[in-house]
């Protein structure tokens, strides 16, 4: 993937705030309780590697807001992870809760280390440390954790088993998206590309065109760009390239999605996969394509790269994939963009599903599951396009000013203590 300022999330979060203000008139001091995280954690996070050595990790957890009910969001881990990202994560978060209306705000966290180069039973001590050392922070009323970059079901299942040994009894809602058989949920694997497609679908709604009337390009295929990519594709959507951190490929009649989902399983990559040309990330994002998904990291979309997009159609399946340079390029080329506090949000739609179908201990269907998503994305999506029309703003814009009002809101009707 590209090199990305390491502050450029941040600068990007509090960008998108600052217009959010400016249009609902908000004062200075309601912009700066809305900026600033109620809560922050650092921590080390000690590690004993299987052949004897001990090295240490810097941990976080960012609690932005809380107004709206407990913290909610992911856990990652990649080698770049700071402060100021995890802020920014946590900040995106609590919008994102608050304009698909789920009772939570917003938070983030991550450690430092590259996931790749450590063994599956080091990441669980490492996982297994960091949960301990943030227990006070955490919990089914307080914050609960999901999966992000670097881990998986797998992860959320040691920090529900940690934190659940350090209260003397099982607590399945501290965490959501977990294996099924400790209290996971159906869909959950899926729901953020689900969410995903059902906000391109509805997009193209609005212009008269079918997802299979169009071509599409996913850059990112981990656990958001591969289930996006076999959706499109079975929603007839034509997906001619698709790039994973090492490299992407590209055919322009279209890629044979179920072959490359295989080629994926069995080599861990989508490079070397046959009749296709490789394509690398910079010029995927590039390509004659109708609908561009970036599904990797933040800023990939700055002012240069941009410039370069022919995609009539930008759905945002990562967190913070468009800086705020990039965003007003793409405007004034006319290119629409589907922000990710609004493209994404199928996963903590169904998180919070999750969470809801813990603490009743009471279990819902697949079917169930996905109904219930689309109808809130679905109307998560009018409320936003709706606003966009009347005040004649972008749909970025639109879906902040909803999300920083409701948060505003709730801070309002709570008041300031003391």
């Amino acid at each position: 993937m590209p090199d990305v300022d390491p502050d450029a999330p941040l600068l990007t979060a509090q960008a998108q705030l600052a217009r959010a203000v400016e249009i609902l008139g908000y004062d200075a001091g309601l912009h700066e309780v809305l900026a600033t995280p109620r809560r922050e954690m650092r921590v080390a996070v000690p590690l004993r590697r299987d052949g004897g050595g001990v090295e240490v990790f810097t941990g976080y957890r960012v609690q932005h807001n809380i107004s709206r009910g407990p913290g909610k969001g992911g856990l990652r881990y990649a080698p770049g992870v700071d402060i100021d990202e995890v802020r920014a994560l946590a900040m995106w978060m609590t919008w994102k809760c608050a304009v698909v209306d789920v009772p939570y705000g917003g938070a983030k966290g991550g450690v430092t280390i590259d996931p790749h180069a450590y063994s599956p039973a080091e990441l669980e001590r490492v996982t297994r440390r960091y949960t301990s050392e943030i227990s006070s922070m955490i919990g089914p009323e307080k914050d609960i954790m999901a999966p992000d970059i670097g881990t998986d079901e797998r992860t959320m299942a040691w920090v529900m088993d940690t934190y659940s040994v350090n209260q003397g009894f099982t607590i399945p809602a501290v965490t959501t998206g977990k294996p099924l058989a400790v209290g996971g949920s159906l869909g959950r694997p899926t729901a953020t590309s689900q969410g995903v497609v059902h906000a391109a679908r509805a997009t193209l709604a609005d212009a008269g065109v079918e997802l299979s009337e169009v071509t599409a390009a996913v850059q990112g295929f981990g656990k958001v760009g591969s289930h996006a990519t076999r959706l499109l594709h079975e929603a007839g959507t034509r997906v001619v390239a698709v790039s994973d951190e090492r490299g992407g490929v590209h055919r322009a009649d279209g890629l044979d999605v179920p072959a490359l989902l295989e080629h994926v399983s069995r080599t861990g990559s989508v490079v070397g996969f046959g009749d296709a040309d490789a394509v690398d990330n910079a010029a995927l994002l590039a390509l004659d394509v109708d609908v561009l998904v970036p599904a990797a990291v933040e800023g990939v979309l700055d002012a240069d790269s941009a410039a370069r997009v022919k995609a009539r159609w930008v759905v945002e399946g990562a967190n913070g994939p468009t800086t705020t340079e990039g965003d007003r390029v793409l405007a004034d080329r006319g290119v629409v963009v589907v922000p990710d506090i609004l493209a994404n949000a199928g996963g903590v739609v169904v998180s919070y599903f999750e969470w809801v179908q813990a603490n009743q201990a009471y279990w819902w269907t697949a079917q169930e599951i996905a109904e219930r998503l689309e109808q809130r994305m679905l109307a998560s999506y009018r409320a936003v396009s709706e606003l966009a029309r009347a005040e004649q703003v972008s749909l970025r814009e639109a879906a902040l000013t909803i999300g920083v009002r409701r948060v505003a809101e709730a801070h309002l009707i709570r008041g300031l203590y003391p």
